[in-house]
């Protein structure tokens, strides 16, 4: 199962945490671990690439783990990028949740 943390401050998310492999089916050929994974990375890069924010990023892709976390001293124009892009991820994640909810268990606090 893939643990996924969405850590929010002032209402704003702050962080997103990944944690282990789904097990919905065999590594390397589990759709519900690449559909996840692919959600959120696309989130990662968007903040990154597309936003221009400097990511603290952590990673071990041998255990499923995955952090990112936002810098303290964003703008307002980045604030407002990051959370377009983090409250989409946001609304993927869910819509995946509520049909393999035996493998992805989602904590928002």
């Amino acid at each position: 199962m893939t643990k996924v943390g969405i850590r929010k401050q002032g209402g704003k998310i702050v962080s997103v945490t990944c944690d282990g492999h789904t097990g919905y089916g065999v590594q390397g050929e589990d759709i519900v671990c690449a559909a996840l994974s692919s959600i959120v990375q696309t989130a990662v890069l968007g903040l990154m690439a597309v936003a221009g924010i400097r990511v603290a990023l952590e990673r071990d892709d041998a255990v499923g783990f995955l952090r990112a976390t936002l810098p303290r001293d964003l703008s307002e124009s980045e604030r407002h990028d990051a959370d377009v892009i983090l409250e989409t991820m946001c609304m993927g994640i869910a819509d995946l949740y509520e049909g393999y909810s035996d493998f992805i268990e989602m904590e928002v606090q």
